[in-house]
């Protein structure tokens, strides 16, 4: 029997940054948070976001990888997606992407394997940008009976579309669309998440619960001189400020509409240079989290894992091929 509307009360839905190699920390964090209160972080979630590394995240929940497998991914492949980081590369970077997207491509496809997007057993909204029409692109799991046709997506290139990050990959080229990062336009999908909820699924304000999971984030200081504007002053920080902005804004905007009581926002401040989006130490990024876990573990508990999400049956799947 096709999906229908739940019985329970409440709604949960998980939410996951986007930051690059800094998704070891949203990974670190859902694993800790498994080992210290003994639960499967997935059976208390009916619906998970994911924006670039936050989207390779949600798709391995998604297809039954757990937190712990997908941060040793991380650590693993990380060094290799992102290699070779030399000066010529970076002067390269002014015409062409810093990075090749084959090593991340055979990462993913060691991970992901030849799975669908429609083998999810989560209910999932994925972000990209289509460059080509200018227009948000979701890759939406078949949840309702109208979305039948992201669920054929190999997961690989949902992954690959959801963190072609511009000048680090090339695009995703899926299906005519020219697909890039989602961080573009939602780097922090916790807003995305809660429009899904209450406007296609219709589930009521009052039952949703969100555990918004970010990447870290630090406050670096801002120049005088980006008070008169210009275009020099503000090319190394536009890009920071607007992203930024787009995450806090999210955030706020949810523990606007849902209240600060039913909203668990994770996402350590860190000093200034201490993590990049393609260069990160582990076991100092590793360790904050593991740090933040077991302060977030008493609320977290008390918030979401008193709810076991009931199973999800898809419109659409893969069986029917």
């Amino acid at each position: 029997m096709p999906d229908r509307p739940l019985l329970a009360d409440r709604f949960q839905i998980l939410s996951l940054d986007g930051g690059g190699l800094r998704g070891m920390y949203s990974a670190a964090i859902l694993a800790y948070l498994e080992e210290d209160l003994g639960i499967r972080i997935v059976d208390h979630f009916d619906l998970i976001a994911g924006t670039s590394t936050g989207g390779i995240i949600a798709l391995g929940l998604g297809l039954g990888i757990s937190p712990r497998e997908i941060l040793e991914f991380y650590i693993a492949h990380g060094p290799r997606i992102f290699r070779d980081r030399t000066r010529l590369r970076s002067l390269r970077r002014i015409s062409r992407t810093k990075f090749s997207d084959a090593p991340l491509r055979a990462a993913l496809d060691e991970i992901l394997c030849d799975r669908l997007f429609g083998h999810s057993t989560k209910r999932l909204v994925i972000t990209s940008y289509d460059i080509g029409v200018g227009d948000v692109h979701l890759f939406r799991t078949p949840h309702l009976p109208a979305l039948a046709r992201d669920w054929r997506e190999k997961a690989v290139d949902v992954a690959m579309a959801t963190t072609a990050a511009p000048t680090y990959f090339p695009a995703m080229v899926l299906g005519g669309s020219r697909l890039v990062d989602g961080g573009i336009w939602a780097n922090n999908p916790a807003m995305v998440a809660l429009t899904e909820a209450v406007g296609p699924l219709g589930r009521n304000l009052d039952a949703v619960r969100i555990f918004s999971v970010g990447t870290t984030t630090d406050m670096p200081h801002r120049s005088p001189r980006l008070d008169q504007g210009g275009m020099i002053p503000w090319s190394l920080d536009v890009v920071d400020v607007l992203m930024r902005a787009q995450s806090d804004s999210a955030t706020k905007q949810i523990r606007h509409f849902l209240g600060a009581d039913h909203v668990q926002r994770v996402n350590s401040t860190v000093p200034t240079g201490f993590v990049k989006l393609d260069s990160v130490d582990p076991s100092s990024l590793i360790g904050r989290a593991g740090h933040e876990s077991r302060l977030i573990a008493p609320q977290f508990n008390r918030i979401f894992a008193d709810h076991t999400a009931p199973p999800y049956i898809p419109f659409h799947s893969p069986k029917e091929k």
